[in-house]
């Protein structure tokens, strides 16, 4: 089950992630993402402290939220694996300046580690930082 709850500090937008992010749950994030990106907020700060689980879909979700934030085009996300051929564009640009993540716990830091995703997204413990560092 995944639960997203959205609200705003500054100019960032702090979508709070718990539970488990996979196939059945991960369009949800995506959507939030959409709407966020729609009222004009370009920086995403990702809680993933309540997040318990991640597969490869959630993987997915967070990707797009990346690539949404940064205006490129989207890809088709019922591709799956496919839909992160992208990360390697990606991966070249280095970390992401409009998506950052808010402690993630051990088990889904671990996944992001194995990916390589911790390389794409700055990780911080604290929060006020985080949010102070998309000025």
């Amino acid at each position: 089950m995944l639960n997203i709850e959205v609200t705003k500090e500054k100019n960032v937008a702090i979508i709070k992630v718990s539970g488990e992010l996979d196939g059945q749950a991960y369009q949800n994030l995506i959507q939030n993402a959409q709407e966020v990106y729609k009222t004009g907020t370009k920086n995403i700060l990702l809680d993933l402290s309540d997040l318990i689980y991640i597969s490869s879909a959630g993987l997915v979700a967070l990707h797009f939220t990346a690539l949404l934030a940064r205006g490129e085009t989207l890809p088709d996300t019922d591709q799956g694996w496919r839909a992160l051929k992208s990360v390697e564009r990606t991966r070249e640009g280095g970390a992401q300046k409009n998506v950052k993540l808010y402690n993630p716990r051990p088990e889904v830091l671990n996944v992001l580690d194995m990916t390589g995703f911790s390389t794409l997204f700055e990780i911080f413990t604290d929060k006020q930082k985080a949010i102070n560092s998309f000025e």
